[in-house]
């Protein structure tokens, strides 16, 4: 019983990281079609998205019948609620990258603007750093690196209004279209969602370890001295010149 209790933990797990994998994956190709200049075919990100939402649905099913036949300790138990509960979050995170995906649709019929998708490429990029980093995080059980991970959140926070105050710079002195103007908030306020849900998931890293549940959001943890440091550097020096992938 007890082996066959851990070889069904280890599936579990193992198909906890294939999701995650998944899941920054749908967020690459949804960003790349965003910026494409080419006519998009949202078809990709919507299949990755149809599969990821069936994993989050076979994990659920096995942590539930892992729950209820082997009856778990503690520890165990921790580690299934874990996997519940941080598999809501991938599910959100592939969600929004398939809203991502929409505004490309919508996109193409506008002119673009090349320094906002730079900041946008770099969101992008930063997003799945973090997830690449968490899995990595959850697959060692490293809780400090976890919550270097959620501190990383502030660096997308500042992306956002640098984006932000860029787009709306460029309605007023270029004529930004509003269609456009639309398409890119509605991007990188996804993209800024997407990093908060990164960090949701370094605390359920935490809860398996511990059984307490950590707020690990900077924004929320201090919210006061993040506002000012956005403030401050929001728009200073964040755009890079760096391959999306």
């Amino acid at each position: 019983m007890a082996k066959t209790f851990t070889e069904e933990l280890k599936k579990l797990q193992n198909n906890f990281i294939s999701m995650g994998v998944d899941v920054n994956e749908e967020i690459y190709q949804a960003t790349k079609l965003f910026l494409s200049s080419n006519h998009p075919d949202k078809n990709i990100v919507s299949k990755q998205d149809k599969n990821v939402n069936q994993k989050e649905v076979n994990l659920e099913e096995q942590a539930l019948n892992l729950i209820a036949l082997q009856q778990p300790v503690a520890n165990d138990f921790r580690e299934i609620i874990c996997i519940l509960k941080a598999s809501s979050d991938l599910e959100r995170i592939g969600d929004h990258a398939a809203s991502i995906a929409n505004e490309a649709v919508h996109l193409k019929a506008v002119i673009q603007d090349p320094d906002v998708e730079r900041i946008i490429t770099q969101m992008s990029l930063k997003v799945r750093t973090m997830l690449e980093s968490f899995l990595n995080s959850y697959y060692h059980n490293d809780s400090y690196e976890s919550k270097v991970i959620a501190q990383e959140d502030i660096l997308v926070d500042k992306y956002f209004v640098q984006a932000r105050k860029l787009i709306m710079q460029e309605a007023e002195e270029h004529d930004l279209a509003i269609d456009a103007l639309y398409n890119y908030l509605r991007v990188i306020r996804l993209l800024e969602r997407i990093g908060d849900h990164i960090v949701n998931l370094t605390e359920w890293v935490l809860y398996r370890n511990s059984g307490e549940l950590v707020e690990l959001n900077p924004g929320k943890i201090e919210p006061d001295l993040v506002r000012r440091d956005l403030e401050k550097n929001g728009n200073n020096g964040l755009i890079e010149n760096k391959d999306s992938k």
